[in-house]
């Protein structure tokens, strides 16, 4: 059972995520989201030290928390047991589940999207678990290239070309006023021809078909 801090953290939470989807980054004020409920700043303020940081909290929540999940679990499997193929299938499914399937993380994400041009908005999406998560993608690139399942390369690179296949076919997403949400098999599906296009290419020849 939660505390009572708890659930005020629980409900701050709640209301800056709503605020910042309806007003964005910059015009969602401290001010603003203690008196949508209806509690003061001082309240607000001991719980959360800056709109920075409610702003990641709020990100972590809904939108890299998962994303830093399955990055976690990239370093948990056995070379032995699970196959680079493996490991990049369930890392690109675990990055869209939170993408693509939670109405709250899209619009936080079209808000950092938005707002980047205008404010520190994107450093801070950056921070709150994104890059840690590449970091460990990259990680696994490296090693995949050490034992000579990929070409040498930018590990780095390959971990942005890697992610940049699995949100192909879901970046529609971005640009609808409803966004239609997508269903577990969906992204299933999608994310294996992203692997497949990573690994093996689009040629015809080494191009495996899909079931």
């Amino acid at each position: 059972m939660r505390t009572l801090s708890e659930e005020r953290r629980k409900s701050i939470i709640d209301t800056a995520t709503a605020l910042f989807q309806e007003m964005g980054y910059e015009r969602t004020s401290m001010n603003e989201v203690a008196k949508r409920m209806g509690g003061s700043k001082a309240t607000l303020y001991n719980y959360f030290a800056s709109k920075e940081e409610l702003f990641e909290k709020v990100v972590r929540t809904y939108s890299t928390q998962l994303l830093a999940a399955a990055a976690s679990e990239l370093s948990t499997y056995s070379d032995h047991t699970t196959t680079l193929e493996q490991k990049l299938q369930r890392f690109g499914e675990r990055m869209l589940e939170i993408l693509v399937t939670d109405d709250k993380a899209i619009k936080i994400y079209r808000c950092v999207i938005g707002e980047a041009g205008h404010s520190n908005i994107g450093e801070l999406f950056l921070a709150s678990g994104t890059q840690e998560s590449m970091d460990k993608l990259a990680e696994l690139m490296w090693v995949a290239m050490e034992n000579g399942e990929l070409a040498a390369g930018d590990a780095v690179l390959r971990a942005t070309q890697f992610t940049s296949l699995m949100r192909a076919e879901v970046d529609i997403v971005l640009y609808q006023r409803v966004p239609v949400l997508f269903k577990p098999d969906q992204i299933t599906l999608m994310v294996k021809r992203g692997v497949q296009i990573f690994l093996y290419g689009a040629s015809a020849i080494k191009m495996q078909k899909d079931p």
